[in-house]
C-alpha cells in the first residue's frame, strides 16, 4: 500500500481493521488529520479532525473500536476516537512533549512517553459507549522515582505473561520496566550514546540504539540476549557490495547510521529497522543465532534537488536508469528496470547502482531531525553551518560527462563510465543554481553555470572546460539557463529574460545579446520545446509564459498551477513539446497541453516543494524530486503516452528536432542578417502588453506562425477525466518498498 495525502504525515501506525490491516496516519500542518486507510481495498476509512497544530503519535486500540492521538506540545491534547462513529469519546490536556503512545493488550489502558513523562490514561468503556459526548480521559502518573529527569524516547505494553508491565527507554540508553502498579520495577544500561525506539513481543524486546546497534533482551527478567548485525557503514561503495559477506565485514574506525524506528512482524518474525541516513532493513530473527537480511534499501537523506534521466542513446547508462542529486552530499545512480540482466546488482538495493560521495565527511549522510526529538525544536537546514549539498547536475549530450554544482559555487565533472572526477574547481561565489550543455547540432561542446552570484560563465568542454566567456546582465540570482541551438536564454529572480546569440570572432565563440525581456514577475524556471522554437518559463504569478525563441516575442500565457496559491516552482516539457509539467509551491504537479494549456493532469503526494521533474524517454514514466527526500515515479496515463510517442515519431520523420529553428536555411539567412547588422537589444515591458497578456497571447505579424497543438485533444466525460488523472500506481522510493515482492 501506498499512501497519498496532500499533508506530511508525522506518524504512523498498523492495526486490525474490521477483518482486515488498517493504517491510521497523524499528519502536521494546516487542518491537521487522522486518516485510517483499509490495505486491503486501499481506500481511506475515515479522517478525524481535532488538533491544531498537528499530531505528535497515534496508536490503534487491540480490539479496533478506538484510536488514541497526540498532538504537538503547543496543541497539548490527548484524544480518543471511537473511529468508526467518527467521534471523540474521551479527552484530556497533556503539558509535557509526548513522542510515543502504546495501548495495553486488552485496550482497558494506553500510555504516553516523553520528556520527563510516564503515564497511564484508563478507558471506562461503559460510560464511553453510554455518552455520546466526550468525557474526561483519566490519567495516572507513572511513578518515576531516580529517572524522573530523563526523555523517555517510547514505550511499549507487555505481551502475553507480561500482560501486564509496561516497557520504556530514555534517550540517555536505559531499558525500564513498570509494573501493574506503575511503579519503576527496574532497569538494565543499554550501553549506548542514545536509544530511540522499542518494539516488544512475547518473548523479546527489540531495541533500537546510536550507531546501528538494535539490543534484543528478554521480557521476563530484562536479560540481554544478543546484539543484531549492524547495516552498513556510512560512505559505503555500494557497486562493490556483491556479496553478504561484504556487508558484514566491518572496517576499523568506521561509522554507522543510528537506528531510530524498529517493528516486529510476529507472523513472519521479521524486524524491520529504519536508520538516520534512510536506509531500510529487514531482518530474519527466527533464530538470533543466525540473523539473515531479508530486504535492505537505501535513499537520499536531504532535500533532493535535481533529476536527470538517461537517454536511450547514451551508451553509457544502461535503460531505465536516471541520475538524482541531494543536499546530502551525493550523487545516485538509479535504476528501475528490474528485468534488466545486464545490472550487476549490489546486495544493499535493488534500485540503487552508484552513490557518488563528494567529500568524506560522513555527518551530511544523515537525516539529524530524526534524533531531535528530545532536544526541543529541530534546526533550520537552511541556516546551518553545515550548509552543503549538490544543488543542481546536468548529463552531457554525447552521455560521457556530468556536470554538478553545489551550493558553495563549486563544479564538479565526473565522468559517467568510470564516475571518477575530472574537475573540481571554485567557478562561483555562490550556490549554482543551474547548468546546461549546448546541443550537439550546433557544433559546439558548451557548459553554462548560473549562480546565485548573478553571473554566467561559459565554458569549453572540448578544451578541459576552459573559460571563454562571462556574462553579468542579470542583476539578480539566474535560476535558469539554456541553449536552443546557437541562442542561449537565461532568466531570473531580476525579472529579466535574456535572449543571446552565439558568433565566431579571432577570440572564439562568443555570444551576444539580441533581446532583453522584462516581466513584472519573478522567473523561477525554463524549458525549451524540442523543436527550439519555443521558451517555456514558470513566473512567481503561477503562470506559464511561452516566448518565440526566434524574436523574443511572448506567444502565449496561461495559468500553471490549479490551485488559488502558490508560485510555479519548475517546468519541463515532454520529449515530444506536446505538454509542459509545472510544481507549484503547494507542493501539486501539473500537466498541461503545450499549446492550449488545458490541464490534462494533476496529481499530489510529496510533503515538500517539487524541486525537479523529468519525463522518461520511453513516454511512460515521470520521475519527481522533493524536499522531502522522497523520489517518485509516475505512471502515466495510456492516452498521454500513445500521444507523446506518435508526436515523437512525427518530429524523427520530418528532423525537426535537429533543426535550430525551423530548416537549415532559414537558420543560414537568419545568420547572414545577424552578421550584417550589429546586435540590436528591444525591451519590453508588461505595461505595454497588459491586455494581450489577460487574452494569453500577444498580437503576430501577419505572416508569423500560430501556435497550434499537432494533436488536438476532444473533450471528455468526468469518468473520462480520471482516466487523465496520472495513474496513482506510482512507485514510492522511500521507506515503504520492501512490500514489494522480489
Amino acid at each position: 500500500l501506498v499512501v497519498v495525502c496532500d499533508q506530511a504525515y508525522h506518524c504512523c501506525v498498523v492495526g486490525k481493521l474490521n477483518d482486515g490491516v488498517g493504517v491510521v496516519l497523524g499528519h502536521s500542518g494546516h487542518m491537521p488529520a487522522v486518516r485510517v486507510w483499509d490495505v486491503a481495498e486501499r481506500t481511506q476509512v475515515a479522517e478525524l479532525q481535532e488538533h491544531k497544530y498537528g499530531i505528535s503519535c497515534v496508536a490503534f486500540s487491540p480490539n479496533s473500536k478506538y484510536i488514541v492521538s497526540v498532538g504537538y506540545q503547543h496543541d497539548m491534547i490527548v484524544n480518543v476516537w471511537a473511529w468508526k462513529k467518527n467521534i471523540v469519546v474521551a479527552a484530556n490536556k497533556v503539558s509535557s512533549k509526548v513522542t510515543a503512545v502504546s495501548f495495553s493488550d486488552d485496550s482497558s489502558y494506553f500510555v504516553t512517553a516523553g520528556n520527563r513523562h510516564v503515564k497511564f490514561w484508563y478507558l471506562d468503556h461503559t460510560k464511553s459507549s453510554k455518552v455520546n459526548a466526550t468525557v474526561p480521559l483519566l490519567g495516572r502518573s507513572g511513578l518515576l522515582g531516580e529517572l524522573r529527569n530523563n526523555f523517555f524516547s517510547d514505550v511499549a505494553c507487555g505481551k502475553g505473561r507480561k500482560a501486564g508491565s509496561t516497557f520504556c527507554i530514555t534517550s540517555s540508553g536505559l531499558l525500564c520496566e513498570f509494573n501493574e502498579k506503575r511503579l519503576l520495577d527496574k532497569w538494565v544500561e543499554l550501553r549506548t550514546s542514545q536509544a530511540t525506539s522499542l518494539s516488544v513481543t512475547e518473548e523479546l524486546i527489540f531495541c533500537g540504539c546510536a550507531d546501528g546497534t538494535v539490543r534484543v533482551f528478554s521480557p521476563v527478567n530484562l536479560h540481554f540476549i544478543c546484539t543484531l548485525p549492524r547495516p552498513h557503514c556510512l560512505g559505503t561503495d555500494i557497486a562493490t557490495v556483491v556479496e553478504a559477506s561484504h556487508l558484514f565485514s566491518h572496517k576499523m574506525d568506521a561509522r554507522y547510521p543510528d537506528t531510530v524506528a524498529v517493528s516486529y512482524d510476529p507472523a513472519s518474525r521479521w524486524l524491520s529497522c529504519v536508520y538516520n541516513d534512510h536506509s531500510l532493513y529487514v531482518w530474519d530473527v527466527r533464530d538470533l543465532r543466525k540473523v539473515g537480511k531479508v530486504y535492505s534499501a537505501l535513499y537520499h537523506s536531504a532535500c533532493v534537488w535535481s533529476v536527470e534521466v538517461s537517454d536511450g542513446e547514451q551508451p553509457c547508462l544502461p535503460p531505465g536508469s536516471f541520475l538524482s542529486c541531494s543536499s546530502d552530499n551525493t550523487i545516485r545512480l538509479w535504476n528501475t528496470d528490474g528485468h534488466s540482466t545486464t545490472l550487476s546488482r549490489n546486495v544493499i538495493s535493488n534500485d540503487l547502482q552508484k552513490i557518488i560521495y563528494m567529500d568524506n565527511n560522513t555527518a551530511g549522510l544523515l537525516d539529524t531531525e530524526c534524533l531531535n526529538s528530545g532536544n526541543g525544536e529541530k534546526a533550520d537546514p537552511q541556516t546551518s553551518e553545515t550548509r552543503t549539498g549538490i544543488r543542481t547536475m546536468c548529463v552531457s549530450p554525447d552521455g560521457q560527462h556530468l556536470a554538478s554544482g553545489d551550493r558553495t559555487g563549486t563544479l564538479r565533472i565526473h565522468e559517467l563510465v568510470s564516475m571518477e572526477e575530472i574537475l573540481n574547481v571554485q567557478a562561483h561565489d555562490s550556490e549554482i543554481l543551474c547548468l546546461e550543455y549546448s546541443k550537439p547540432e550546433t557544433g559546439l561542446k558548451l557548459l553554462a553555470t548560473a549562480s546565485r552570484d548573478r553571473l554566467i560563465h561559459v565554458l569549453d568542454a572540448e578544451q578541459e572546460y576552459s573559460l571563454l566567456q562571462t556574462l553579468d546582465e542579470h542583476s539578480s540570482s539566474i535560476t535558469a539557463v539554456r541553449f536552443a541551438g546557437e541562442t542561449m536564454i537565461s532568466c531570473g529572480a531580476d525579472k529579466s529574460i535574456y535572449f543571446r546569440t552565439a558568433q565566431k570572432s579571432d577570440e572564439g565563440t562568443v555570444f551576444t545579446r539580441t533581446h532583453h525581456i522584462v516581466r513584472k514577475t519573478t522567473l523561477y524556471d525554463m524549458d525549451i520545446d524540442p523543436t527550439r522554437k519555443y521558451a517555456a518559463i514558470g513566473c512567481q504569478d503561477r503562470s506559464v509564459r511561452i516566448f518565440n525563441i526566434s524574436n523574443g516575442k511572448q506567444k502565449k500565457l496561461y495559468k500553471g498551477s490549479q490551485g488559488e496559491d502558490g508560485t510555479v516552482i519548475k517546468v519541463q516539457t515532454d520529449p515530444s513539446g506536446l505538454y509542459v509539467a509545472t510544481s507549484c509551491s503547494d507542493k501539486n504537479i501539473s500537466i498541461f497541453d503545450f499549446y492550449s494549456g488545458e490541464c490534462v493532469a494533476t496529481m499530489f503526494g510529496h510533503s515538500e516543494v517539487v524541486t525537479g521533474m523529468k519525463f522518461t524517454n520511453d513516454c511512460k514514466h515521470m520521475i519527481t524530486v522533493s524536499g522531502d527526500s522522497c523520489i517518485f515515479v509516475w505512471r502515466l496515463a495510456p492516452e498521454l503516452t500513445i500521444g507523446m510517442r506518435q508526436r515523437l515519431s512525427d518530429l524523427k520523420q520530418s528532423g525537426k528536432p535537429y533543426d535550430l529553428l525551423c530548416s537549415l536555411s532559414v537558420l543560414c539567412s537568419t545568420r547572414r542578417e545577424v552578421h550584417r547588422t550589429p546586435p540590436i537589444v528591444t525591451m519590453s515591458s508588461d505595461s505595454d502588453k497588459e491586455v494581450e497578456e489577460e487574452e494569453g497571447i500577444e498580437e503576430e505579424e501577419e505572416d508569423e506562425e500560430e501556435m497550434i497543438s499537432p494533436y488536438m485533444v476532444s473533450g471528455c466525460s468526468a469518468e473520462e477525466e480520471t482516466g487523465w488523472y496520472l495513474r496513482n500506481t506510482f512507485v514510492h522510493k522511500q521507506y515503504t518498498e520492501y512490500t514489494k515482492h522480489y
